[in-house]
């Protein structure tokens, strides 16, 4: 069986296996969704034991708690939710809203979330009734296999069609690219070349961008503690290959010794030598700039001895002050290892400015952070700031792809506009997999308009 013909028997399976699935009803759709996030729920530790096994990269205890504290979130912010028929009245506008399915999905899953991905995105892809084909990364592909076989388990046990959810077997770059172009709709979640890939493949597609989550700390800000256990936190958490981890921080001179002493508290050892940094930067980057990926998932203990720096078990990262900020400093970048850079500052437009341009360097339209107790210097960096989530005073890793403690929708893809090419700037859920069908009445009361007069209102 050539590509053509083996990713043509799995939309054959899916298609079949979804027009099956769209005679299901709300109540049965949502029984199958909370099921899915629960059995992944239970199966946490098992899954992020393989993926760590498999790919070498992270952590056991981070990736159990991502996958568990994405599952519950989702399923709390899903389960309430229309994701058929009828979903909205609008009576001021004489509007009806009827949700109808987009058809069968491409979940593509990069190596750092191989199991998490393919639970959240089949969440909201099955909560409108589609099918999905996952792409799994080859290095990662047992652990892939995994979740997509217990979500089939979970189908079987709900008296639904197991192709509503299926995987390419033999993953390589021409099937992707193939199952890209057959699907209705793609969810690329991965590195800037698969989502290009997914935006050129001529189909409907959802990507992410690349992070680098800038931190800016206030001059009136004095929990020093509470934000340094919050960034220390997220630099050890999964060896910080996830994109929402806190980056660099712009620290108010004022205030430098009392927040570097939290910073140490709360497990950063400080890198002041500046040979030793110029070792930091060689062993992160290459001579172009770019990430090296040997140093990517390298925990803190095993980066320092590296370089030959001895520091004490219990570190957690590595902090550094920076050149400055843009182009100054290659640890203006992101870095996908414990690694935090840092800088001093006396002017609030003085952050802005510098945060704007380690943005401009990557990470434009992700998220950043903000710990203030000045609403007005919030709002003056929520219009600032080029991305699409400003987080106040909480932890960006934890934070960004929402939950239960801020008002964003739970997800582990998060848009990042047109900043970062893509085609979304919030964060990616069931709505995205959705047709949507609006009828429209003549409003009450509603009489031919004078055009001209409109003018004059």
């Amino acid at each position: 069986m050539n590509n053509e013909e083996y990713i043509s028997s799995l939309l054959n399976k899916a298609y079949a296996a979804q027009s099956v699935y769209a005679n299901f009803n709300q109540e049965q759709v949502d029984q199958i969704v909370k099921a899915v996030g629960r059995i992944a729920f239970d199966y946490a530790e098992k899954m992020a034991i393989m993926a760590v096994e498999e790919t070498g990269f992270g952590r056991v205890d981070s990736k159990t708690f991502k996958i568990q504290r994405s599952m519950a979130a989702t399923w709390h912010y899903l389960k309430d939710k229309k994701s058929m028929g009828l979903i909205d009245v609008d009576e001021e506008n004489a509007l009806l809203t009827y949700a109808k399915p987009a058809g069968v999905a491409a979940c593509i899953c990069p190596s750092t979330n191989p199991s998490s991905t393919v639970f959240q995105n089949g969440m909201s892809i099955l909560k409108g009734k589609n099918a999905m084909i996952v792409a799994p990364h080859p290095k990662a592909f047992q652990s892939t296999k995994i979740a997509v076989d217990l979500i089939r388990q979970v189908l079987r046990e709900h008296n639904a069609p197991e192709d509503i959810v299926q995987m390419i077997e033999s993953p390589s770059y021409e099937l992707v690219q193939l199952l890209m172009k057959k699907v209705d709709v793609v969810a690329a979640t991965g590195g800037p070349g698969m989502v290009a890939a997914a935006y050129s493949s001529g189909t409907p597609s959802y990507g992410v961008g690349a992070g680098n989550m800038q931190v800016i700390m206030v001059e009136d800000y004095n929990e020093f503690d509470k934000a340094a256990t919050f960034i220390s936190n997220n630099r050890f958490y999964d060896n910080a290959i996830t994109c929402t981890s806190e980056q660099f921080v712009f620290i108010p001179e004022k205030n430098q010794k009392a927040m570097l002493d939290a910073f140490k508290t709360a497990g950063a050892f400080l890198v002041e030598d500046e040979e030793v940094k110029d070792k930091i930067r060689q062993l992160l980057f290459k001579e172009d700039g770019n990430l090296n990926p040997a140093s990517v998932g390298m925990p803190a203990i095993t980066l320092a001895a590296e370089i030959g720096l001895d520091v004490p078990e219990d570190t957690k990262f590595l902090l550094l002050k920076a050149k400055g900020v843009g182009k100054t400093d290659v640890l203006c970048r992101e870095k996908l290892c414990p690694v935090t850079a840092y800088v001093t500052y006396n002017d609030f437009d003085e952050a802005i400015a510098g945060a704007v341009a380690n943005l401009e360097l990557i990470g434009k339209g992700h998220s950043a952070v903000i710990y203030t107790y000045n609403d007005e210097l919030v709002r003056k960096a929520g219009e600032a700031l080029p991305v699409c989530r400003l987080l106040v005073n909480q932890s960006g890793s934890a934070s960004s792809g929402g939950g239960l403690m801020n008002g964003l929708n739970p997800t582990i893809s998060l848009g990042c506009g047109f900043w970062g090419r893509n085609s979304i700037s919030e964060n990616l859920i069931y709505k995205h997999f959705l047709n949507i069908t609006q009828v429209a009445y003549v409003k009450k009361g509603a009489t031919p308009p004078d055009y001209l007069a409109l003018w004059n209102d």
